[in-house]
């Protein structure tokens, strides 16, 4: 016991721990209200609505990730290692490549959904008449152009209690909106209009934060630094760019389009179960979701100096942090999930609810994908550590033949099994990612700590 306690007090020691989870927390209350958004949504829409919305968005934003080339990973990879060895111009040098890339393939991806909105309505959206929403809330892509770019910089500049108020403010602001269509009985035409809102938000917000605070890491005209010179070698620089774009393509197919594959094999109104799923197993995510972006500029920065043992240290207490919430979460779900998201209770007399009961066939599709994404959740780390070694290729590989796997499984026998097969294949495409991920992670920790053992 004295031991136990005696590891608690080093815990609370620990001042990359304690930066880590403070940011964190920083990036936390923004997403309890979009939770809240979404459920409030879900319930003035209807089942089959509510899909369709999140049909629209969901092919919105993977349009847009399709052309990306996850800037802000780049970002933090290239610009954190530089400016962790004090190499001011070459960081900036690397910001502006990363800005002027984000900039050009984001025009591509609009013109790329304007072309495609015909097929997405027709196709996933069941309904052809649905095109112009696609492009309307396609709009975002064009306010986000370089938003991935803006929100790697913050992140290694540790800013990242000026982005949880800016997500805090968009939150007020979208919810303030919302609370307008609610009371009007607004349709599905509004609610969207409210999401486009904030993403525009989200999107422009970052950019002039960086814009903001970037003097005082790199200097009064840092944008002006000639590319030329100052940037590291092309070859491998190009290399981590597409394979963390191929990486990022892949997930999406794999992991990030549920509610695209189930209203494809189905309707919108399964793809409603799926977004609502999703939504509830998002609260147990939500508070871990912030230490992705928060560890890896403290990960890159270990790798860097090569600080093997405070590396190990971070991730194992990351991950017990993880695992704590995670398990405690997982067994609230699973002991009172349905009653208290999917059927009517009394408080004071009244009788309230979460989700409608319409909704009810969710907590099915809950339990099941519960497995996949606890087990990403405790081990949120597994990419990152990759990333931070410059070892984008290897997600890339693995997370390419399980989707391929999932994908082949999903034609072969969602059709006839239904659809929760499709949650199923979705749970063990985490669960065999990750463990893959996390196992060579760590080994790359022990080989690299025998060939150079570095300083602590």
């Amino acid at each position: 016991m004295k031991k136990f306690f005696s590891s608690l007090k080093s815990w609370g020691k620990d001042v990359i721990l304690k930066k880590v989870i403070g940011n964190s927390a920083y990036l936390f209350g923004s997403q309890a209200v979009s939770a809240v958004l979404s459920i409030l949504t879900a319930n003035l829409l209807g089942v089959a609505s509510f899909g369709a919305l999140g049909v629209v968005i969901s092919f919105v934003t993977n349009i847009n990730r399709l052309l990306s080339f996850r800037m802000a990973d780049f970002v933090v990879r290239y610009m954190g290692g530089f400016l962790a060895e004090d190499k001011r111009k070459e960081a900036a040098a690397v910001l502006k490549a990363a800005a002027l890339t984000e900039l050009i393939t984001s025009l591509v991806a609009y013109g790329v959904l304007a072309l495609l909105s015909n097929w997405g309505a027709a196709t996933f959206a069941k309904d052809p008449t649905t095109r112009n929403l696609f492009l309307i809330y396609g709009i975002t892509i064009l306010g986000n152009m370089m938003t991935e770019t803006a929100t790697g910089a913050l992140q290694v500049t540790g800013h990242f209690r000026s982005q949880a108020l800016l997500n805090l403010l968009q939150s007020l602001m979208t919810a303030g909106l919302f609370v307008l269509v609610f009371v009007n009985q607004g349709g599905i035409f509004s609610v969207m209009l409210v999401y486009l809102a904030g993403k525009m938000i989200l999107g422009i917000g970052p950019v002039l934060l960086a814009l903001h605070w970037l003097p005082k890491s790199l200097g009064k005209h840092w944008w002006r630094t000639p590319l030329r010179g100052n940037l590291p070698p092309i070859g491998p620089m190009v290399r981590f760019a597409v394979s963390s774009n191929f990486s990022g393509t892949i997930t999406l197919l794999a992991r990030d389009s549920e509610v695209l594959w189930v209203s494809y094999f189905f309707d919108t109104t399964v793809g409603g179960y799926f977004k609502v799923a999703l939504a509830v197993v998002n609260l147990m995510v939500m508070p871990i979701t912030p230490f992705i972006s928060t560890s890896f500029p403290e990960m890159t920065r270990h790798v860097v100096k090569k600080q093997w043992g405070q590396l190990k240290q971070l991730l194992t207490r990351v991950t017990v942090i993880s695992g704590v919430w995670t398990g405690a979460v997982a067994a609230g779900l699973l002991l009172l999930g349905r009653q208290l998201f999917f059927s009517p209770w009394s408080l004071f007399g009244q009788t309230i609810y979460i989700y409608k009961e319409a909704y009810a066939p969710a907590y099915g599709v809950l339990l099941v994908i519960l497995i996949g994404f606890g087990v990403a959740n405790i081990f949120f780390w597994d990419r990152s550590l990759l990333l931070a070694f410059g070892k984008a290729e290897l997600p890339l590989k693995v997370s390419f033949f399980a989707m391929l796997g999932k994908v082949l499984l999903a034609f072969l026998i969602v059709p006839s099994l239904g659809y929760l097969a499709e949650a199923g294949l979705f749970s063990a495409y985490f669960v065999v990612t990750v463990g893959m991920l996390v196992a060579r992670g760590l080994g790359e920790i022990k080989r690299q700590a025998l060939v150079d053992p570095g300083s602590e």
